[in-house]
């Protein structure tokens, strides 16, 4: 059982959504949650697309060791995270079905926390040459976003 993270959830203005234990990078979801923060539905949802159509690239502000300069004004290190961001997308659409099935109007709404955490530890082995073998580990990544009608 999951709870959230986010505190002082007043359910007549806000509305949830959450991906739990989802096969996405983490470094790339936590820029991606930087990145729509403060955004109201269609704009997140409009970024999203931009950055899977590699026409917008995603600040990457924490982990941007090696990673090359873009053309975006205001990116210095960036990259375009499309598997994150479909999955973002999804979680957008989520946070848009709860938020009409509560009565809320979609227009007003504006993403309040975007939170993400580490999940999961997937462990398995790959053999290797002359009988050894290496660790093959995936973290699953959790992802919690709440809105609130302006």
């Amino acid at each position: 059982m999951y709870g959230y993270s986010f505190q002082n959830y007043d359910e007549t203005r806000h509305v949830r959504a959450a991906l739990r234990e989802k096969q996405i990078s983490h470094k790339h979801a936590r820029e991606i949650a930087v990145g729509i923060k403060d955004l109201t539905l269609e704009k997140a949802r409009d970024y999203l697309n931009a950055v899977i159509r590699l026409e917008r690239a995603v600040p990457m502000r924490r982990y941007k060791k090696q990673v090359g300069h873009k053309s975006d004004p205001g990116v210095m290190a960036g990259r375009y995270p499309a598997k994150a961001a479909s999955e973002f997308i999804k979680l957008l659409d989520n946070l848009e079905s709860n938020a009409e099935f509560k009565g809320m109007d979609i227009e007003r709404l504006r993403i309040v926390n975007a939170t993400v955490h580490k999940g999961m530890i997937v462990k398995r082995f790959t053999p290797r040459a002359f009988g050894r073998a290496s660790p093959k580990n995936n973290t699953l990544t959790h992802v919690e976003l709440v809105a609130r009608e302006a």
